[in-house]
């Protein structure tokens, strides 16, 4: 019922908008680097680094999921598909799917009936910020919360001894193996939060929630090797090291959680939108609040304990959310309201589906109208101008309500959930279609073959100097600027090498260097730069960078083609682009095929003998000693030696890998290596991760062994008393 639910509420978002999963991120981000990182596990390479993508070929430090196998699976099929728009919606139908399951299971860990436990699973990916970011737009998100929520069932199950340590590894690894750092951190809330649930629960369990953490610190330990390189990389970076700020920027005030119910709520708070949210942010499900009049809260308070786990997620989510803006790499702290949503969906659920009544109807059914008063009073002081809005969706949740009391009263509890869950796809719909047209799309080209086909056949390595931020309303096409400019990481849906890509942790030295943003985007003084000496070496940044061509923005340089072209350059004809760009190109065509990576060599003779993205192996000759200086960003992780003796790295204008050559060296061989930081550190603790879960299942097993001996080959489960009085 859970999956079937999840399938019918993404046709009614698709029927609002039928790109509504191929948006922002997941369009300019997520999708080429799929395609990107599928080809190259198709040629046999794996690909930790792409020296010539400079801006975002470090794919250690971006959100890759490089360790993560079903991502990887991903990336493998990607290439085959041509439209990436519906593979992209296949993709995250099946996640979410896998979330839904995965707050079903949770429900039922708890105790929660089947019905109401799917009702919980069905509403959650359709919950406001899951719903218009998560799903939408940030596909780690998704990923990460999937495996969480399956971890935390998993937990439970483990400390209780209705399952093994196994799930809970491989559940936790691949939530941080996804390379989104949120996932990781929510899934430490919630194992703490588990440990606490429990050990008030039963105080002699704390056996049980010690294995729990041993199996949780082996999955972190497999697990290491995927941030790493990002934690020992980040001094160069935009992100930085550790900080913590308090901004504002989305972070949501604790009361826009009375919003939670109401479909036509817009929060206020601070986002790139203004104040007043145009996107229903704090939604979380439209029974939620009002189910609270509907719960045997007499009974529930006799079993306290039990709730204490989800309770406490929820309130470390809630706090979350309200800040401070920045700890270190997690920032925006609205990221968090999913977590929120799930914490409430399952208490609630849990709460209705154990102490649910209608007893007394008329009496809850008057606290119910207070509760949709409520919600209508905060929703109207955060949002005044859609009052009428506002009213009518009060209206028609209180009609739902009346209409789940009714069915529950006469036609039992399950077609009561059945109601419940069948309201959720028609307000998703609602949702979706009222803020089209889609505020977060950048409209790229969905089918491959058609852009390829349209767009110019760039050979080499190309940097693009534009703005996104010029281009009009009407632009967004392939017949017009998308057949001729790329921003993020379209290059890669073309199969194109270009400097520039998507990346929210750039090389901070390199992005200065061309005052390069985020998206790919570049000031109009990037074309001065690129061709000044540079103080160091004396070369111009073309040459060090080893660019084949410069493409230039009609609307941020229009008289390019009127000034003569640089030496050794010229402007290069590409009928029907002219509209949209100015090509330069060198006069000896490229020259990336000359001599490997070596861009400079000063006081020293230097030969390419063989090239491969992480490695540059050079023939070197250097009489009086001098420097060699490669087309390489200076990422941590280089080494070098010198005839198999290790010399030092050194990087010029803070950007170019550099290595000095000793006087008198003659016919060396210079071979210059890159791995990622920590890696031998990652593998050791994935080692050791892996040995220790399987001490840990050798243990379980053998438990489960004496106990079926001891019953008579009977099998039991230790489950604490409490849980047996609702099973």
């Amino acid at each position: 019922m859970t999956a079937a639910g999840v399938i019918l509420g993404y046709v009614a978002v698709l029927l609002a908008d039928i790109r509504h999963f191929y948006t922002d991120d997941t369009e300019s981000q997520y999708a080429p680097m799929w395609v990107m990182i599928g080809r190259a596990l198709r040629d046999g390479r794996f690909p930790v680094l792409a020296p010539e993508q400079w801006m975002s070929g470090n794919y250690t430090m971006e959100e890759a999921g490089l360790f993560n196998p079903p991502q990887l699976l991903i990336d493998l099929i990607a290439p085959s598909v041509p439209n990436l728009a519906l593979y992209a919606t296949l993709v995250k139908l099946l996640f979410s799917i896998l979330a839904g399951l995965g707050v079903y299971r949770v429900c039922l860990a708890y105790g929660a009936r089947p019905e109401w436990s799917a009702v919980a699973g069905v509403a959650f990916p359709f919950s406001g910020f899951f719903l218009f970011f998560d799903t939408a737009s940030w596909m780690t998100a998704l990923t990460g919360t999937a495996y969480m929520l399956h971890a935390w069932a998993s937990s439970v199950r483990y400390v209780r001894g209705r399952g093994g340590p196994i799930p809970v590894f491989v559940f936790l690894y691949l939530a941080i193996s996804v390379q989104y750092i949120f996932p990781a951190v929510e899934s430490v809330l919630m194992l703490a939060a588990v440990a606490v649930g429990e050990l008030v629960l039963r105080k002699d369990n704390w056996k049980a929630v010690l294995r729990l953490a041993v199996a949780a610190g082996c999955a972190g330990l497999a697990g290491l090797l995927t941030f790493l390189p990002s934690m020992l990389s980040a001094k160069v970076t935009w992100r930085g090291t550790a900080q913590i700020n308090n901004d504002q920027f989305l972070t949501v005030p604790w009361s826009e959680s009375l919003n939670a119910s109401l479909p036509s709520t817009l929060p206020a708070f601070n986002s790139w939108w203004g104040y007043v949210q145009p996107l229903p942010m704090t939604y979380i499900a439209w029974f939620l609040i009002p189910a609270l009049a509907f719960v045997d809260w007499r009974r529930a308070r006799e079993q306290w304990k039990e709730f204490i786990s989800i309770a406490l997620f929820a309130i470390m989510a809630l706090m979350w959310t309200a800040g401070p803006g920045t700890i270190g790499p997690l920032r925006w702290p609205a990221r968090v309201l999913p977590m929120l949503a799930i914490g409430l969906l399952v208490l609630v659920c849990v709460l209705l589906g154990r102490f649910g009544t209608v007893r007394e109807w008329r009496h809850r059914g008057i606290a119910a109208g207070v509760l949709i008063l409520v919600l209508w009073v905060r929703t109207f002081s955060a949002d005044p101008h859609d009052v009428i809005k506002h009213v009518i969706a009060a209206l028609v949740v209180g009609a739902l309500v009346a209409g789940v009391v009714w069915l529950a009263r006469h036609r039992g509890g399950a077609a009561a959930a059945l109601l419940t869950m069948a309201a959720i796809f028609p307000i998703a719909w609602y949702q979706v279609h009222s803020i089209q047209p889609n505020l977060m799309q950048w409209h790229l080209p969905a089918d491959r073959q058609e852009a390829m086909a349209a767009f110019p056949d760039f050979q080499g390595t190309t940097l693009q100097l534009g703005d996104r931020g010029l281009l009009g309303p009407n632009d967004n096409s392939l017949d017009r600027a998308y057949g001729s400019l790329v921003f993020g990481n379209y290059a890669k849906d073309l199969e194109l090498n270009y400097v520039q890509g998507y990346t929210p942790n750039g090389h901070f030295y390199f992005g200065e260097m061309l005052c390069m943003r985020w998206d790919g985007s570049t000031c109009p003084d990037a074309y001065r730069r690129l061709f000044a000496p540079d103080p160091a070496t004396g070369r111009q940044l073309v040459d060090l960078m080893l660019l084949d061509r410069i493409v230039l923005q009609r609307a941020m340089f229009p008289d390019a083609r009127n000034q003569p072209a640089p030496d050794g350059w010229h402007w290069a004809d590409y009928p029907g682009h002219e509209q949209w760009i100015s090509v330069l190109e060198r006069d000896s065509g490229l020259i990336t095929t000359v001599n490997g990576r070596v861009a400079d060599a000063q006081g020293v003779t230097a030969t390419s003998l063989g090239e491969t993205p992480t490695s540059s192996t050079v023939r070197v000759t250097s009489e009086n000693g001098g420097r060699v200086v490669f087309a390489r960003l200076g990422w941590p992780g280089y080494r070098a030696t010198l005839n198999g003796k290790h010399v030092d790295i050194d990087t010029v204008s803070k950007v170019f890998v550099a290595v000095n050559i000793p006087a008198g060296t003659k016919d060396a061989e210079l071979e210059l290596t890159w791995r990622p930081p920590g890696w031998k550190v990652g593998i050791a603790t994935g080692v050791a991760g892996l040995a220790g879960i399987a001490v840990l299942q050798w243990l379980y097993i053998r438990s489960r062994r004496q106990d079926d001996d001891e019953n008579g080959a009977e099998p039991t489960a230790s489950e604490p008393a409490l849980a047996e009085s609702h099973s």
